[in-house]
């Protein structure tokens, strides 16, 4: 995908993301936080050296948001101003045959509003869609 495809995709999903996430947006908090396992980690804040995603990513950052994508993700991370709180909104695709398929939405305000929270659970969310897709295919194999 080029910068052109994947923005004009990101519009489209912006324009009307209750469509494409029926489900909505997920709020980060503490009970997700708990849920994901992403609070057991006593060490978060010491943790240093695992900052860095599992994957390579092709960056491009314009003046409303930061786009990552590479040969099986698009991903576009938002800041925004909601109901005056700082907001951060992180959409997730998945690329199939070229075209993205947005995933899931999240978005973290306040405490949790931080680049350490963010990439963490843009980390956890990466590996819940390569586990889900694995299972889906998995299914279809073996069902052939």
């Amino acid at each position: 995908m080029n910068p052109i495809q994947l923005d004009q995709a990101y519009n489209e999903f912006i324009s009307n993301l209750s469509s494409w996430i029926p489900e909505g947006i997920i709020e980060v908090d503490m009970a997700l936080l708990e849920e994901t396992g992403l609070l057991i980690h006593a060490s978060f804040e010491e943790e240093t050296n695992q900052e860095e995603l599992p994957h390579y990513f092709h960056v491009i950052e314009t003046n409303d948001k930061v786009t990552l994508f590479n040969h099986q993700f698009a991903i576009w991370i938002v800041p925004k101003i909601v109901d005056e709180n700082p907001t951060t909104i992180v959409m997730i695709s998945l690329l199939t045959n070229g075209t993205p398929h947005l995933e899931l939405v999240f978005s973290t305000k306040g405490v949790y509003n931080t680049p350490k929270f963010v990439l963490k659970l843009l980390k956890y969310y990466l590996s819940e869609v390569i586990d889900t897709e694995e299972a889906i295919s998995s299914i279809g194999k073996g069902q052939a």
